[in-house]
């Protein structure tokens, strides 16, 4: 069974800087993309950014571009996003995410989730 747990949320000032992760255990997959959503009080959870597990390509949302960085330890089954110069507009819940295929800006090509991990940035 694929399991994913994240951590690293936290409150932070605007302007500061978080770092998630995601461990994940159960996988047996080796060709698939692990990604990060999020989902603010009152708003759909929406794409944030993934990579390839076979290449390490990148993509990200553009809301996050130049400011947020997705990598994987994936010996080491862990996810990560390093967020900088965040803004009271990143509050929300973080989820990584793992899937087999399909258009990976969409949650529903994800078929396995974390529980989430609350981030807070405070102006």
């Amino acid at each position: 069974q694929v399991q994913l747990v994240e951590s690293g949320g936290g409150l932070v000032q605007a302007g500061g800087s978080l770092r998630l992760s995601c461990a994940t255990s159960g996988s047996t997959f080796s060709n698939y993309v692990m990604g990060w959503f999020r989902q603010a009080p009152g708003k759909e959870r929406e794409f944030v950014a993934t990579i390839y597990r076979s290449t390490g390509v990148t993509s990200y949302a553009d809301s996050v571009k130049g400011r947020f960085t997705i990598s994987g330890d994936f010996p080491k089954n862990t996810l990560y996003l390093q967020m900088n110069s965040l803004k009271p507009e990143d509050t929300a819940v973080y989820y990584c995410a793992l899937s087999l295929g399909g258009n990976i800006r969409y949650e529903t090509s994800y078929a396995y989730w974390g529980q989430g991990t609350q981030v807070t940035v405070s102006s």
